[in-house]
């Protein structure tokens, strides 16, 4: 006998585990794995992210649609009902069915004690099936998605205009990039999968399914990477024989850049369980890498390197866009606090950093306080480090990225079908 639950029923258990426990999308799939259908995973994903991306829009539907307002003790119906019109609004779901599994879902799923709310649920979905057109107007402001903390901090960095952008991108289903390695033809390969190729060796794809059934998985030809999170490796410059620091480094991907470049690279991480999965990564890349566990704040080296990369522990929201769950578990605070444990990473970087050798800082980050101004600090209070100013010709459609002092920060709407937001500064020890 089938383990395996509705699709409707899981998007359910997922979406209170993100919302209610503060999961990661990620760790909420994993946790039911054992009750989700390969062939509902697709549908599972995309009903949930954007249920996340939309929860602004549609909790302000919700209000608009029901006489008394679903406080704490009717949450679960409240989950019930973003689930529902997502599917109506957002998604290519017949009314029918989005209906239908919304009331089963409150039937079989809802304590009784809320068992009252079946008919205002079927009621206020068939409301909102007829009312579409009207309610995707009326409530159509898109920055209703996202926190005014993050909103009031990206108007001042970037302006209105440009977050106007950078909404709709994040709103946006993510394509799948795939760094191939440098020595396969990458247009055979694009041409062979159905993609397009982005830069260098990624290649983006629309549809992918399930990764490890992907042509090339199991031979350990490519991996999977965000075009912007390729940049800080590439930036870094590394060469064959180089040896080369990956501090923070699972789960792998800029390590596997320098090992694909024949640069000889240890990666260091504090977390056993990431590490394991980065060990996974590069035996079936076939790469030969050190690991080393260890907090970056307590890492000595034995010897020395002349390239070091330290893609740090941050906000993340520049991948909002693929992680949507971004805007419910994180706040200002711990921006703050991220910030202070990034300046005592680069410190202690620094401290064992030789002359002349290069270090490259990043954070998967949209926010001033993790970028600019991090790297500003450092090198006020470090005058052993300056700037190695980046180069257009070093990014090559992408220079717009590049910011007058040098330093890059990516956007996600700065490529068609999006990137996540990096920050990215390269500096030398003098």
């Amino acid at each position: 006998m089938s383990n395996h639950l509705d699709s409707r029923v899981v998007s359910y258990y997922i979406l209170k585990k993100i919302l209610d426990e503060a999961m990661t999308i990620e760790g909420a799939m994993d946790s039911l794995s054992h009750k989700i259908n390969d062939g509902d995973r697709g549908f599972i994903r995309h009903l949930v992210t954007t249920t996340i991306r939309r929860l602004g829009q549609l909790d302000k539907i919700i209000n608009h649609m029901t006489k008394t307002k679903l406080g704490n003790t009717q949450m679960a119906v409240r989950h019930v009902l973003r689930l529902g019109i997502t599917q109506l609004l957002y998604m290519d779901v017949p009314a029918y069915a989005a209906v239908d599994g919304s009331v089963r879902l409150v039937e079989t799923k809802i304590s009784k004690k809320l068992q009252y709310l079946k008919n205002p649920v079927n009621a206020i979905l068939r409301n909102v099936d007829r009312e579409r057109e009207l309610l995707l107007k009326k409530f159509g402001n898109t920055r209703l998605n996202f926190p005014k903390w993050l909103l009031s901090s990206w108007d001042a960095r970037f302006g209105n205009a440009t977050v106007k952008d950078i909404i709709a991108a994040c709103l946006e289903e993510a394509p799948l990039d795939l760094n191939f390695k440098p020595h396969l033809n990458i247009e055979e390969w694009a041409n062979s999968l159905n993609g397009k190729v982005v830069r260098d060796h990624i290649i983006r794809l629309e549809k992918s399914g399930k990764i490890d059934d992907l042509k090339g998985y199991k031979e350990g030809l490519w991996w999977v990477q965000d075009v912007a999170a390729t940049l800080p490796e590439t930036l870094l410059g590394a060469k064959k024989g180089e040896a080369v620091f990956d501090l923070c480094a699972a789960p792998g991907g800029k390590t596997a850049q320098s090992a694909a470049k024949g640069a000889k690279v240890t990666a260091v991480d504090m977390s056993h369980k990431r590490l394991k999965r980065l060990v996974e990564n590069m035996k079936r890349l076939n790469f030969n890498v050190d690991v080393v566990t260890s907090n970056i704040l307590e890492f000595i080296p034995e010897s020395s390197a002349s390239h070091y990369l330290l893609d740090a522990p941050c906000s993340s929201t520049g991948t909002i866009r693929r992680h949507p769950e971004i805007l419910h578990i994180r706040d200002a605070n711990e921006v703050n606090e991220m910030a202070l444990m990034q300046s005592k990473m680069l410190d202690h970087v620094s401290g064992i950093m030789k002359s002349g050798s290069i270090l490259v800082y990043s954070v998967c980050s949209m926010q001033q306080e993790e970028g600019p101004d991090q790297i500003n600090a450092l090198l006020e209070r470090d005058r052993s480090l300056k700037r190695k100013e980046i180069s257009k010709e070093e990014l090559i459609g992408f220079e717009q990225a590049i910011l007058e002092n040098g330093d890059v920060q990516t956007l996600p709407h700065f490529i068609e079908g999006g990137m996540d937001g990096f920050f990215i500064s390269r500096l030398e020890k003098i």
